[in-house]
């Protein structure tokens, strides 16, 4: 799997930036991501704070055990 150039953390800092007001656009410009990868990013992590993001390597373990 395509390891991402974002954390969730980042990714969600950058939904936030778009709640206060900037365009989508705007947004992707800025940040170099085609406006599919920002509307999928918001569908998957729109509404989440950063603490409620879980890093992916603990999902995965705690998934096994």
């Amino acid at each position: 799997m395509k390891r991402s150039r974002f954390t969730e953390q980042q990714i969600i800092g950058i939904l936030k930036e778009h709640q206060a007001g900037l365009s989508a656009s705007q947004l992707c410009r800025r940040h170099g991501i085609s406006d599919a990868t920002f509307y999928n990013w918001r569908s998957t992590y729109g509404g989440m704070e950063v603490s409620e993001a879980v890093p992916r390597w603990w999902s995965a373990t705690t998934a096994r055990n």
